[in-house]
């Protein structure tokens, strides 16, 4: 049983990937920058980050999203709608949460099949 850890730093991995399945840390956008901005920074990541262990979005099987509140939810979704591959959803959950710091508007939680 082999896992692999992407990225490490001294608190967490960005990636770990064990039995065809990864697991992406919490992704953030731009600190201070607007919900439209945030979300498309997280879906860049998650897309570099998929791709560079040979998945995609289409390929992911569930997304967790935590917004700090809950007001930016449609903007949210306008971004995320135009990028997700409607062909494919994943399971999704979004909550409201404060999240690392006050300038953080959302993070994205994803697990994806290889």
């Amino acid at each position: 049983m082999s896992i692999t850890r992407l990225h490490p730093g001294p608190r967490m991995s960005q990636a770990v990937i064990h039995n065809n399945t990864v697991y992406l840390a919490g992704q953030v956008g731009t600190a201070g920058a607007d919900i439209d901005t945030q979300t498309q920074d997280c879906l860049d990541a998650i897309d570099a980050l998929l791709a560079e262990v040979g998945s995609d979005k289409s390929k992911m099987l569930q997304v967790i999203i935590w917004l700090s509140d809950m007001s930016d939810f449609a903007a949210m979704n306008a971004v995320y709608d135009a990028w997700v591959d409607p062909a494919n959803l994943a399971v999704r959950a979004c909550g409201e949460a404060k999240l690392a710091t006050p300038e953080y508007r959302v993070e994205f939680i994803v697990t994806a099949a290889i």
